[in-house]
This record gives structure tokens, sequence and C-alpha cells, in this order.
């Protein structure tokens, strides 16, 4: 009899915790649990917490890994606005990457991770827009500087260095929204200098001068001569 009235205590907290999930306020707004599956199965997709129809707290989303449920990202919310402090994970649980959202809008400063380690790929801005906008900072896999740029509303702007994985400037260039416009450099991953000249709108201008063990050994002018609308 004691077995009886516990196996009917316990199938009610089951049916009672039921139906505390999924639920809509007077107004018709998701309110409290809420717990979704993928369509047609009885995979876990997302849960986390409602207060009439806003996120707030962590929720936690899926992916759907032959049939089991895989932690793919999860966002932290709060009640006041729409900023979420975010990660998404690789499906080993492996951090990708880890930031603020604005809705579906990366913004601020997010940390990117290398593929085989845990340390630091890349640290991007974004604006309020989405945009990448400020300076980008890009590593190997040793942790040392391998690329430092500066991105204005999403296009690169200002100089763009590249580093060897000593630390020795091998690449330098300048950009103009989104082109490259302006001195260009290359050196060897000694810092030798290889090559250097002008661009113009994406495109090689004026004298280029070519090296060999640090010794000018060509020039090559690229110079875009003007067309003559009178010339047949």
């Amino acid at each position: 009899m004691k077995n009886l009235l516990f196996f009917c205590v316990f199938i009610l907290s089951i049916f009672a915790s039921a139906q505390d999930i999924n639920q809509l306020d007077a107004k018709g707004k998701r309110h409290g649990i809420w717990k979704k599956n993928f369509e047609n199965t009885n995979v876990l997709r997302y849960e986390g917490e409602f207060l009439h129809g806003k996120e707030i707290g962590v929720f936690k989303y899926y992916k759907n890994v032959n049939g089991k449920p895989v932690i793919a990202a999860t966002k932290e919310f709060n009640k006041d606005n729409n900023l979420a402090k975010v990660s998404f994970f690789a499906s080993t649980g492996k951090l990708i990457s880890e930031g603020q959202m604005d809705g579906k809008l990366f913004v601020g400063a997010w940390t990117y991770y290398q593929n085989r380690s845990k340390n630091i790929l890349s640290i991007d801005n974004y604006n309020d827009k989405g945009e990448l906008d400020g300076e980008r900072l890009v590593y190997y896999d040793n942790g040392a500087l391998a690329q430092k740029e500066i991105y204005v509303n999403g296009k690169l702007h200002g100089p763009s260095i590249w580093y060897s994985e000593t630390g020795v400037v091998i690449k330098e260039y300048a950009y103009d929204a989104g082109e490259l416009h302006g001195p260009a450099k290359y050196y060897t991953k000694n810092g030798v200098m290889v090559l250097e000249g002008q661009y113009k709108r994406d495109r090689k201008d004026g004298v280029w001068k070519y090296y060999e063990n640090g010794k000018l050994v060509k020039e090559k002018d690229f110079t875009r001569k003007s067309k003559n609308p009178y010339k047949k």
C-alpha cells in the first residue's frame, strides 16, 4: 500500500512539473521555464526561462547529434535590455568563441579560440550595428601576435601589419575604406626587405622595387597612363 501511494505521488509530481513548463501569461506571452525539442523528435533544442515574453537568465541551445542533444551555445540574458553574454561550442564541447550579442548582432569585444588548443585565435571588436569596428588582433597557436589591423564600420582602414611567429614584421599594408591604398612592404621571416611599392584603390601604382638579399635588383612601373580620348 505504501509503495502504491509513493508511486502515485511520484507520478503526480512529474505531471505537475510538466504542467509548469511552456506556459503563457495572461497576455499570451511566454512565461516561466520553456523547453523545446527539434521538430518531430524528443531531442532538446533549447531550454531557458522567460519573464512575460523576455528571456532572462541562462538559455542553453543544442545541436541534434545522432539523436542526442549536444550543447551548441549558451546565452545569459538580463531583464533590462537585449544584451546577452554568449558562448559558442564545438560538438566536442570545446569553446569556440565568446562575447556579447544585442539581439542577433555581435557587439563589443569578441574572443575566438584556436581549433586545437584553448589559446586565443583572434580578438575582434564590433560596433552597435554588428560591424567590425576598431582594432582586430590575430594570434598564432603559440600565442604570438600574427596580425594587427583596424576596421571602421566593417571595412579595413589604416595600417595592417603581419608578423612572423618570432615577432618580426613580414608584411605592411595601408587600407582606405576596405581598399588597399598607400604603401606596401614585404619582408622575409628575418625582416629583410623583399618588395615595396604603393597601392592605389586596390591596384599596384607607381614604381615597385624588388630586392634580393636586401639589395635592389629590379624596378617595375605600374603607373597607369591616362587615356587620350582624341587618339585613334
